[in-house]
């Protein structure tokens, strides 16, 4: 008997029905029963989902409730057909709480995701879980199923067709969409990661078939709790959030911004090996200032300008507290694609208090320097030697300067403000420089080096002379002819990497960086880029993708029991493209675990 605000509800009439409709059945099959009480919420925020999960056999159950025949009472319509299921009054509000009964096999097993197999179910697990009839009579190995999947989605020839059939085969078959991701995932990433992810965002609205996260709008302030009660897993330990405002280099796209954190968490899973049902993508809906999306009569999220300031601080706050309050202290939280204002304030105010991860800030960081110490071994200089010259100030660029500065501090034994010297950024008003410092937000102020004012990126190549050219701006096509000339001139290796995504906001293209500098260039992208050829030679570009740094970083903060993320445990994560065998990198990283300076992360 359970007490729900007051009304009891006896549970055995409930039960003594499914009794019923497997009575047919002697087999002794240990299959859980679902027993669920769906509140509508009417009364206030005091009533939520009410999940039991009864885990005995069918000829317990039996045992301990006798089948009672209740007959529904239902009404007719036209023709005088029963409405025995009330499908025709499935559109009419439910005052009262509806409970439904079903056990995990048969036709609701395969409608199941997370336990699907679709025709992967052997002989004996068809006779288990009454999927006789169900199913094609064939058996279907998951290998010969991925290889189905495959020849299927290379038929398409637009991408975003791609991404919307490998979405659809994740709500049906999550552990054959897995398994196709792992065996191909050099061919799929760009498919469900950046750049599709980029337009399926844009046009999110349009293809919406089905929520695959948490949407927490204005709507529930002061209900936060209740609703990430909602959601039916409990045992989270990652979760992606965004609010959309700064979609890759797309700008703002409000609540459609939700194919990010889906996006990243697939990846959680089939790179870094955490549990799907572990994995809870966020969207923060708080408005969009896109006019074309409060415009847009398919926009699925609030059709209000952005709340700012104090109220978005205080929604933000009532969000970072539920979640610890409800997951507990050692739950990853994931900041994704916030604006610039926004990004360094949740990370600095939240860092101290919470698990937190910026992936803008912190993830592309270490991609970056990663494959700047991979690239040093082709121009024989250290870090310390190389002159750093950025496009773009964001959370992207000062969050790579910053631990590029880090890592040449370590490194020398200089203090981190004598090796920022060597890092000079480039925001839209030109050249950071110290006669700009009143002005600058205080993000950019550790880069006003003294320097003359300059205001075309040309200009500042030619002034500056770097050896290391960066690209975080988000604007598309601004590494032009000169400004790659100009690094030519004066390197012979020119290390130029592109980092804007998608690939329409690449700062240039594989082909461009390799043309204009006559083969010299050490090039990589965010998105990637085919094989170019030039002058006879076929050049592969790589790709500083944060894709191959955040989900090992995240397994490494779950199995580790870490509460906090320190700047030791990034440059730790950069050190594996350089250390030449796992095992040294496993003692470095023990050696890191067992200084002073542990205590004050894990």
């Amino acid at each position: 008997m359970i007490s729900l605000n007051g009304a009891t509800t006896y549970l055995n009439n409930s039960i003594a029905g499914v009794s019923k409709s497997l009575s047919h059945s002697q087999r002794r099959v240990q299959a859980p029963v679902i027993v669920s009480a769906l509140s509508s919420n009417n009364n206030g925020p005091g009533e939520r989902n009410v999940t039991l999960l009864m885990e005995t056999t069918l000829k317990e159950m039996r045992e301990a409730s006798p089948v009672v025949a209740v007959e529904p009472k239902t009404t007719t319509v036209g023709g005088g057909v029963e409405d025995v299921y009330g499908e025709d009054r499935a559109s009419e509000d439910q005052p009262i709480t509806p409970w439904t009964v079903s056990v995990a096999s048969g036709y609701s097993l395969l409608r199941d995701p997370h336990h699907n197999k679709g025709l992967a179910f052997s002989e004996k697990e068809r006779d288990a879980h009454f999927l006789r009839g169900l199913l094609p009579p064939v058996v279907v190995s998951h290998d010969l199923q991925v290889k189905k999947m495959m020849h299927n989605l290379r038929q398409y020839q637009v991408p975003l067709q791609q991404y919307m059939a490998m979405m659809d085969l994740q709500e049906m078959n999550e552990r054959l969409f897995y398994k196709l991701l792992i065996d191909n995932v050099e061919e799929l990433l760009p498919v469900v990661y950046t750049p599709t992810v980029g337009e399926a965002c844009q046009k999110y609205g349009s293809i919406f078939r089905r929520p695959q996260g948490l949407f927490i709008s204005l709507k529930e302030k002061g209900r936060i709790l209740e609703v990430l009660k909602n959601w039916p897993q409990r045992k989270i330990q990652v979760i992606v959030v965004t609010d959309g405002e700064r979609i890759l280099g797309l700008g703002d796209l409000g609540c459609q911004g939700m194919g990010i954190p889906v996006g990243k968490l697939s990846l959680y899973t089939a790179l870094g090996g955490i549990r799907p049902s572990a994995c809870l993508p966020i969207t923060i809906d708080v408005g969009t200032n896109n006019e074309k999306l409060l415009n847009d009569e398919f926009y699925i999220g609030l059709r209000q300008r952005r709340a700012t300031g104090q109220e978005y601080a205080e929604f933000m706050h009532e969000f970072m507290t539920a979640v610890k309050q409800n997951y507990g202290e050692k739950v990853l939280i994931q900041f994704e694609d916030f604006a610039n204002h926004n990004a360094f304030d949740l990370l600095s105010k939240y860092s101290n208090t919470h698990l937190v991860f910026n992936d803008d800030i912190q993830g592309t960081a270490s991609v970056v320097l990663a494959g700047l110490i991979s690239s040093l071994k082709l121009v024989g200089r250290t870090l310390a030697e190389q002159t750093f010259l950025f496009l773009g100030a964001g959370e992207a660029g000062t969050g790579i300067a910053e631990l590029i500065a880090l890592e040449m501090s370590k490194q020398t034994g200089a203090p981190v403000e004598e090796s920022r010297k060597k890092i000079w950024l480039v925001d839209s008003k030109g050249l950071i420089v110290s006669s700009r410092a009143e002005s600058l937000q205080h993000f950019k102020k550790p880069w006003a080096h003294e320097h003359q004012p300059v205001k075309g990126l040309v200009d500042a190549v030619k002034s500056i002379k770097p050896t290391v050219l960066i690209g975080s701006s988000g604007a598309g096509r601004t590494f032009t002819k000169d400004v790659i000339e100009a690094m030519s001139s004066f390197n012979e290796k020119p290390i130029i990497l592109a980092l804007s995504n998608p690939t329409s906001q690449s700062e240039c293209t594989a082909e461009e960086a390799y043309t204009w500098s006559k083969g010299r260039a050490i090039f990589a992208s965010g998105s990637p880029f085919g094989p170019v050829e030039y002058n006879g030679k076929v050049y592969l570009s790589g790709q500083a993708n944060n894709a191959y740094i955040f989900p090992g970083l995240g397994l490494g903060l779950i199995i580790s029991g870490a509460i906090r993320v320190h700047d030791d445990m990034l440059l730790v994560a950069c050190l594996a493209t350089r250390l030449p065998r796992p095992n040294d990198l496993i003692a470095y990283a023990e050696s890191c675990m067992y200084s002073p300076n542990y205590r004050n992360y894990r």
